[in-house]
């Protein structure tokens, strides 16, 4: 676990406002047809539309957060699907509870 990359991710306001809204993806994304969120994750598109920034912007923050651990990533054809790594997010809950 890297806590300078998890850091740096969740300093920048938009990267910590997308992982709060993958805690809840149904009620924070437009709907989409790929299956359950949960398990598959939300779509780059819905999660530009979301939070109303560029595809570009808005693939830079996720790779930011994704380099950090803190959100998993799927291929499904030519879609990309993000969604939170619960254990990450829980183990560095741990960590900052015991450590810091």
């Amino acid at each position: 676990m890297n806590l300078l990359e998890i850091f740096k991710a969740l300093s920048n306001r938009t990267r910590l406002d997308i992982l709060e809204r993958l805690k809840d993806p149904e009620n924070n994304f437009p709907p989409q047809d790929e299956g359950d969120v949960h398990k598959v994750g939300v779509c780059v598109s819905s999660i530009q539309e979301g939070v109303g920034l560029s595809q570009s912007t808005v693939s830079n923050y996720l790779a930011t957060l994704q380099r950090a651990g803190l959100v998993e990533v799927q291929r499904v054809g030519q879609w990309t699907y993000y969604k939170r790594n619960e254990e990450a997010i829980r183990s560095l809950a741990e960590l900052i509870g015991k450590d810091l």
